[in-house]
């Protein structure tokens, strides 16, 4: 007899899980946590391998075939080929993603792509070394161009590269990013700033809708025409500039939401379902992790409440929203 499948009560199908398999970093980029007073949990609190390839066993049984892993930064956790591996053997699973900021990945990427790793999305918000570490807090971009180059090497693609865009910051540098993907075979990723966990005036006076890109385009004479080959799973409407090798998408949250074709849950690095990157709303799996049944009803009831969209924009206006935004920042999430 087979299984229901994941689908909410908006008709979408979920076949997609975000794993955080830690809430720390080795960075402190200027859009995702403080620069100081992060509490991390501690290493007891985290699932450990054995328990999150229990429940990608389980939902496997009910259609999920994509996986990303996430974090924090997920290389700062030990030893995550070996949970990749475990992930990859599991029947029914097809893509394993890692979102990664690419300062270890380099030294791991063979090891990664050998236990099953099928692709990868870098985080590089500048390509400028001073602004690069002023977002980071101290980040070494030689490092992350390193990672780039050795997941080229070891055959892992598409190559992607998430570019949070903020007015002020990063915005007089999309240029160079679309030219990247005229020169290269890569694809960028411009994200609009997300209020995950602190929508205050700051977030404000820094959110950027991504019309700049395409305006970006525009005058500088490049025709940018929609794309639907490039592979992935994410919210990202896709581009490729006439004659270009790679490509670029635009993942706009709060000027152009993507809810009506959510296929993504989450789960955080201490257990907690989430429906929504954006509202409070949680489950902890982790005290039925060996009772099938119950991890499966527990991610039903998730999808139960989740809401048809996020409402972010009226974070934007000051306008009320029906729900209770997290007050999570995005490392302690997964994004």
């Amino acid at each position: 007899m087979s299984k229901q499948l994941l689908m909410d009560r908006f008709g979408r199908m979920h076949d997609y899980l975000r794993i955080s398999v830690t809430d720390r970093c080795n960075l402190r980029c200027v859009y995702c946590m403080p620069e100081e007073g992060m509490e991390f949990e501690p290493d007891e609190k985290l699932l450990t391998f054995d328990e999150i390839a229990d429940v990608v066993r389980v939902l496997a049984g009910l259609g999920v075939r994509k996986l990303r892993l996430t974090g924090g930064e997920p290389l700062v956790r030990k030893n995550l080929e070996q949970l990749v591996a475990m992930l990859s053997a599991i029947p029914g699973i097809e893509d394993i993603a890692l979102t990664t900021n690419g300062i270890y990945f380099a030294s791991r990427a063979e090891k990664l792509r050998a236990a099953g790793l099928t692709r990868v999305n870098i985080s590089l918000d500048s390509l400028r070394a001073d602004r690069f570490a002023l977002i980071t807090r101290g980040g070494d971009i030689t490092r992350v161009l390193a990672s780039i180059e050795e997941a080229y090497r070891v055959g892992i693609t598409p190559i992607k590269l998430n570019v949070v865009l903020m007015k002020g910051i990063n915005d007089d540098e999309i240029a160079d990013f679309l030219q990247m993907t005229i020169d290269r075979p890569i694809q960028v990723r411009f994200i609009e700033y997300m209020p995950i966990g602190h929508a205050d005036e700051n977030w404000k006076s820094r959110y950027l809708p991504l019309s700049a890109v395409l305006d970006c385009c525009q005058e500088r004479g490049w025709q940018a025409e929609a794309s639907e080959a490039v592979y992935g799973n994410g919210p990202a409407q896709n581009y490729r500039i006439a004659g270009a090798k790679g490509a670029f998408g635009l993942i706009h949250p709060i000027s152009d939401h993507f809810c009506e074709t959510c296929n993504r849950l989450r789960l955080t690095a201490d257990g907690n379902i989430k429906p929504c990157l954006y509202w409070s709303d949680e489950f902890n799996v982790r005290k039925y992790i060996g009772d099938d049944e119950a991890v499966e009803n527990l991610f039903f009831r998730a999808l139960d409440i989740k809401p048809q969209n996020h409402e972010m924009a009226q974070a934007l206006l000051n306008e009320a929203q029906s729900h209770t935004p997290t007050l999570r920042r995005m490392s302690q999430i997964g994004g």
